[in-house]
């Protein structure tokens, strides 16, 4: 798929996991509450996938609850804390979360409980801008994401987490896009993380939310006893395998990918500035995830250059698919200041595992492309 430059936004599923999947709609598709045989064998499968995701990401396996997807479980974690915290109680969180964690906090515990934690010009949380609200406003929580969907920035979360348990706050992190790109083993260490199988190769549908502890409960679904009484439905395993298996195939290749694709992703970076010298690239001097691009673009709406590039058969995107404010808006750069006539030039691409050297190469070529009709005003695909 050397075209397609979206995969922050979805991937396309993995060979492994698309097998896995077949396998196990083929002979676990019994449901794995029922009582007969076949049905005990697939819930036993059902127990050995959460045992190796658990193993993948460094927690027990009774701390997984398997859901829908990152928003679900997210939504899970801020509707059980309105339930269980005290009425006075609040939660921080970055200033450039998913909205899936934005929304969720501020529906379920109400903006009033909801505080910002701010970042710096490159987007990262600086330890002392987080001691300040961890001391001014004692949150029962805090929530950073680990690698922004938008900029790629990454976290120094596990820094971030000690801060946290020094202040005596539990700490989560919307791990939607770390899982699949960076090493999963540490991860454990936080309370809460979340997680959706169609960020990495799974398929979509399919999510988890780690607890903190072995005893905690607080289903948003009710209904049977699934999931250990934390979350009604009949449990999706074939889904449920697919995601795990797709972890494991790409567990082993991450060490070298960080080396080479983000060499590739800086090459494109260097191919563009030439023809693009006012192309301002957001959090270039942050860690960043391999595979992610986002810049303002010197001249001419992202609309625009979505369209044409999808024209010349480019799929890229204008931030989070799932951004909940202004239309072309992204969360990053308005945390950073922008103008919004910035914002409206805001371009994101992000590549996967097996993007080649000539597919960022042909993208670069097919931005000058499209840079070349719009200074002359054609029409998209002119």
């Amino acid at each position: 798929m050397p075209a397609y430059f979206d995969f922050n936004a979805t991937t396309p599923l993995n060979s492994a996991a698309r097998e896995a999947w077949l396998q196990a709609s083929e002979k676990h598709w019994h449901n794995p509450s029922s009582l007969y045989r076949e049905a005990g064998m697939t819930s036993q499968a059902l127990e050995a996938a959460r045992e190796r995701l658990g193993d993948l990401l460094g927690v027990e396996p009774e701390r997984v609850v398997f859901t829908s997807g990152a928003t679900e479980s997210n939504n899970t974690l801020f509707a059980g804390l309105a339930k269980c915290l005290p009425p006075d109680a609040c939660v921080a969180i970055s200033a450039i979360e998913h909205p899936c964690v934005r929304e969720a906090a501020r529906a379920w515990l109400g903006r009033d409980r909801v505080i910002d934690i701010p970042v710096d010009t490159q987007g990262l949380i600086q330890p002392t801008t987080l001691e300040e609200v961890l001391e001014k406003h004692q949150p029962a929580l805090v929530s950073i994401i680990a690698a922004n969907n938008e900029s790629g920035v990454l976290q120094p979360w596990q820094e971030l987490l000690i801060l946290c348990r020094d202040h005596g706050a539990r700490f989560h992190t919307d791990a939607a896009q770390w899982i699949g790109k960076m090493e999963t083993a540490d991860l454990g260490t936080c309370d809460y993380i979340t997680g959706s199988a169609h960020k990495f190769g799974g398929s979509k549908g399919v999510g988890f939310l780690i607890l903190a502890n072995e005893e905690e409960s607080f289903p948003l679904l009710h209904g049977g006893p699934q999931e250990s009484l934390r979350r009604a439905g009949t449990e999706n395993y074939p889904g449920v395998e697919a995601m795990v298996t797709a972890l494991e195939s790409l567990t082993p290749r991450l060490a070298e990918l960080a080396v080479t694709q983000s060499a590739l992703r800086d090459a494109f970076i260097a191919n563009m500035q030439p023809s693009f010298p006012d192309l301002r690239v957001i959090s270039v001097g942050a860690p960043r995830l391999w595979n992610t691009v986002l810049m303002v673009m010197p001249q001419h709406e992202n609309l625009k250059w979505l369209t044409r590039l999808s024209r010349l058969g480019f799929a890229i995107s204008t931030g989070s698919a799932c951004s909940a404010g202004k239309e072309g808006s992204s969360v990053v750069v308005q945390a950073l200041g922008a103008s919004w006539e910035e914002l409206r030039r805001v371009v994101r691409v992000s590549g996967g595992w097996d993007t080649t050297a000539d597919d960022w190469t042909a993208l670069a070529s097919a931005f000058v492309e499209a840079g070349q009709s719009l200074d002359a005003g054609g029409r998209p695909g002119i």
